[in-house]
């Protein structure tokens, strides 16, 4: 028998933890007797019935239509992606694809509701929960000596500009066709070919009402509304790279804004053919300049051969894909700019992007500004777009990651300002200034560290135009600014602006992914994606990491880093490689260390043993960690550099050197390794490798009526060469994942992945089985994630109610019994409205089993009052797989007082599974006689 709840428990009468979107989705409807009793937080509901199931959150404020993907999750795992509604505060996950899964059961199924994005908590419980913010302001850090050269100053053009619009263009996954509009800013006088910069903007809303703050993700545009201008926010940025020389076009992405929130990949391949297509036009028109629009043709000619792509949030991602999609080409099916690669991508700036796939493009040099102020992709995963390419390739190519301290999200784009946007805008960063509570020392408006929307375009443009020059004029001048060597350009003050990098002239370097030991107290090779407490780099309340921003998977297999925590000075730790690293021809070692937030004067002495034995101490460094706060992603390495000088003199083997060693020097302390390289000045040419290139598909079957069948995840392999990747593949009837190593063959074209279905004539949820893929040598991931849907192909049985005991003495319990049709394997259930009499005396809340009350509704008998006044009261009734009945009780209590004859009502609820809308089901009566 199942016990009754309130309309808000709802929940556990229809809670099956399910991915909201493809990819990720396990889980098992909880049983109702193990969660009636719970209640959902306020600010959650449930509504629908079957198909129409639905998991609704509703914010306290407008949530912005942003980069980060919001994502439910309940005690820690991801319950999956809801659908935002028009008006930015409601957001539904559908139910009815819930897998039946050894995962998150009973209690914590319903457990710890949360709503992140980006890593940042966006429901009330999880703000409230944030620990006391306010605390002293937090001082910036010095400025940094000035480099000589200084790109962020304009150069001697004057600039011309203008847009043009062309045909709209079909991309695959898209209904709608996507826009083909743009904005060219180029300079004036300027002779011969010049380098093209392209711009795209990431998502944001696409439509505003003018006159109002109504905005909404439509496409096309209401009547009525207008299109929000986003491509528009970067013409400060364009008008500096023109006036130093360079075309510069910003295309607009409405259209994928609009669409992209089903796309198992939120949009990148559609991004990218975007981003195609509008190349190869600017390719077509410098051949056939009497076609090309009126700004084309006014510019100069652009030099397809030396291409800077822009792209900020989504469109980092965006143009990350479409520097990898021009270099290894993909599958055709998911390919919307086929044609010739008629360019030559010399660099990628991603501007506080997402990269959900986590698969940078290793032979493409890049710059990844991190604001740190984010508080839409607030847990700054643009970090992997660093990170992610140490060991893929050749690496020559530069991967510099820029920290600006103070920065938001939405600054960096004029119209996603408050003040200078056309449409309705507002500060990413946000807290309540009423709130007293709800303060921050790093980020709020108004404390040192906080940036002004000027001083953050003008840092942003500053950093764009030095990548432009290092990536596509080959000015190594400007290098030192990118890559970790500490300097600034003045033309970005007051911004804080701080720096590490990746490749380039970087020799052999100790990554904690591989195969590395570690000794000496207080140090241990720490896991940076793991739910295991123990083997975590970072607590879950410590705060943030950029480099361990989480992936697809609750574990990842060889992401690492050193953790080293002393109480006092003194005690070395080492950290061996697999095998010997080669030094030689470096200037110096460079290590990117991360120290505490807030944190001052941590010191290390770093020291380096060969083959032979023979050590040397090279020095001595000095790390201070990052503003910071517990909502921004401070756990940010900084790199610090020493002399290989010493190890020279006291005869080290820097060809053969097997060890490097961390002495603490400071009073106690932790810090965490991420990696070591030798180094030394220079950015060399770059080669891009043949590589081969892995992309994941998705298949759907249907489930079928008998016997066993096997079907493979479509997994394509196209390029050349060999490589090795890591795929994970979800565990049948579990939310774990199990992984392995592939290595990728030359000219193999697949990947075997099986995945069984067994057929049956029961009705079930359907079945989702995920695989993800990430490069771990010699290969470059498109897709990233994919796997076999199962649907479920037999009729939902219908249940029928029935009275078993609808007229009873008062000490007697009244019940009614569901019957299914037809068996299941799906729990079902049906739940019973307690609606007013319509004449009589009402049972009342002292009729009734106190202690029955007070665990269905947490509420006293006293005052007396009518059941059907109990807010939403139900009886829920919950039928387990392979049974066919149930019955559900209300007790009712004897008492001595003579009393008139005393009834309940009840109406089955249900809804129509068309429109989520209710149904007046059928009604029953239960009637309670007196025993005096």
């Amino acid at each position: 028998m199942l016990r009754a709840g309130r309309i808000w428990v709802t929940a556990a009468a229809v809670l099956a933890v399910v991915g909201g979107s493809p990819g990720w989705a396990q889980a098992q409807q909880p049983t109702r007797t193990e969660v009636a009793a719970q209640q959902l937080p306020s600010d959650w509901t449930f509504t629908g019935e079957g198909a129409q199931r639905q998991l609704v959150w509703r914010s306290g404020r407008p949530v912005p239509m942003g980069d980060a993907r919001v994502e439910f999750y309940a005690g820690g795992q991801l319950l999956g992606r809801p659908v935002a509604a028009r008006d930015g505060r409601t957001f539904r996950l559908s139910l009815e694809e819930a897998l039946k899964a050894d995962g998150l059961k009973g209690a914590e199924a319903l457990g710890d509701l949360q709503v992140r994005a980006g890593g940042r908590r966006l429901d009330a419980a999880g703000i409230a929960a944030l620990p006391d913010r306010r605390r002293a302001a937090v001082a910036p850090p010095a400025a940094a000596p000035a480099n000589p050269v200084d790109p962020g100053k304009p150069g001697s053009y004057r600039t011309v500009s203008g847009e043009y619009t062309l045909d709209s263009v079909k991309l695959p996954g898209m209904p709608v066709p996507v826009e083909m509009k743009a904005v060219v800013v180029a300079p004036t006088g300027a002779t011969g070919r010049r380098p093209l910069a392209l711009f795209l903007h990431g998502r944001h809303s696409t439509c505003y009402k003018p006159g109002s703050t109504d905005v909404d993700g439509a496409w096309p545009c209401p009547a009525g509304e207008k299109q929000i201008p986003s491509y528009r926010g970067y013409l400060r940025d364009q008008k500096l790279l023109a006036s130093q020389g360079y075309v510069t076009v910003s295309i607009s992405a409405n259209g994928i804004n609009a669409q992209d929130s089903d796309l198992e990949d939120a949009g990148a391949q559609a991004r990218s053919s975007l981003v195609r297509q509008h190349l190869a036009r600017w390719a077509g028109w410098t051949t056939n300049r009497p076609s090309a629009p009126a700004i084309v043709r006014t510019a100069p000619p652009a030099d397809l051969s030396r291409v800077l792509l822009v792209g900020h949030s989504r469109g980092g991602e965006g143009v990350n894909r479409a520097a990898m999609d021009s270099l290894y080409r993909p599958p055709a099916d998911q390919d919307g700019a086929p044609g010739p690669v008629r360019w030559n991508i010399r660099g990628t700036v991603l501007i506080g992007p997402t990269i959900f796939g986590q698969n940078p493009v290793a032979d493409v040099p890049s710059m990844t500004i991190l604001p740190g102020c984010d508080g839409d992709v607030s847990d700054l995963q643009g970090e992997l777009a660093v990170d992610g390419t140490r060991g893929i390739s050749r690496g020559s190519a530069l991967h510099s990651a820029v920290y600006v301290i103070g920065a938001n999200h939405n600054y960096f784009n004029t119209e996603w300002t408050p003040g200078l946007a056309q449409a309705p805008a507002d500060d990413d960063f946000w807290s309540d200034p009423n709130d007293p509570n709800d303060r921050d020392p790093v980020c709020d408006v108004g404390t040192r560290t906080r940036l002004t929307p000027d001083q953050q375009h003008r840092a942003g443009a500053s950093y764009i135009a030095a990548a432009a020059r290092l990536f596509v004029a080959g000015d190594d001048r400007v290098r030192p600014l990118l890559d970790g060597s500490g300097l600034r350009a003045p033309s970005a003050d007051p911004a804080r602006v701080l720096t590490h990098a990746v490749g380039a002239n970087r020799s052999a370097g100790i990554l904690p992914d591989g195969a590395v030991t570690v000794q000496g107290g207080g140090g241990r090779l720490c896991s940076a994606v793991d739910d295991r407490p123990s083997v975590r780099c970072l607590a879950p309340d410590a705060g943030q990491s950029p480099h361990f921003a989480s992936w697809a998977t609750e574990r990842e297999v060889g992401r690492r880093a050193v953790a080293v925590k002393w109480s006092q000075p003194g005690t070395a730790v080492r950290v061996t490689p697999g095998r010997p690293v080669s030094l030689s021809g470096a200037k110096a070692l460079a290590l990117r260390v991360v120290v505490p937030p807030n944190t001052t004067g941590t010191q290390l002495d770093v020291s380096v043993t060969d083959t032979a034995g023979k050590r040397a101490t090279l020095g001595r460094v000095r790390v201070d960690g990052l503003p910071g706060s517990n909502r921004t992603a401070s756990y940010w390495a900084r790199e610090v550099r020493v002399p290989l000088s010493a190890a020279a003199r006291a005869g080290v083997d820097l060809r053969k050197v097997r060890s490097v060693e961390l002495t603490p020097r400071s009073r106690a302390g932790q810090a965490l390794l991420i990696d070591t390289w030798g180094w030394r000045p220079g950015t060399p040419a770059v080669r891009p490798a043949a590589l081969p290139r892995v992309d994941l598909g998705r298949l759907i079957v249907k489930e079928g009526d008998s016997g066993t069948r096997t079907y493979r995840v479509p997994v394509r392999i196209t390029g050349q060469g060999g490589g090795t990747v890591r795929l994970y593949a979800q565990n049948p009837g579990t939310d774990t994942m199990t992984s392995r190593l592939v290595t990728v063959r030359p000219g193999e074209q697949s990947i075997d992945v099986p995945v069984t279905v067994k057929g049956d004539t029961l009705y079930d949820y359907d079945v989702w089985r995920s695989v993800f893929v990430k490069a771990v040598r010699g290969a470059v991931i498109g897709s990233y994630s994919g796997g076999v849907n199962v649907e479920n192909d037999d009729p939902r049985p219908t249940v029928t109610i029935t009275p078993v005991a609808d007229r009873v003495t008062e000490g007697q319990p009244l019940t009614w019994r569901a019957t299914l049709s037809a068996p299941s394997r799906a729990e079902m259930y049906a739940y019973l409205e307690v609606l007013p009499v319509t004449g009589g005396a009402e049972l009342s809340t002292t009729d009734v089993d106190p202690a029955w009350l007070a665990d269905a509704t947490g509420q006293s008998p006293l005052p007396e009052r009518p059941l059907s006044k109990i807010d939403g009261l139900y009886l829920f009734m919950d039928i387990q797989p392979g049974q066919l009945t149930t019955d559900v009780s209300l007790p009712t209590v004897a008492d001595t007082v003579a009393e008139p004859e005393e009834s309940v009502r009840l109406r089955v609820a249900d809804y129509d599974e068309e429109t989520g809308e209710p149904i007046p089901g059928p009604e029953f009566t239960g009637t309670v006689l007196d025993a005096s």
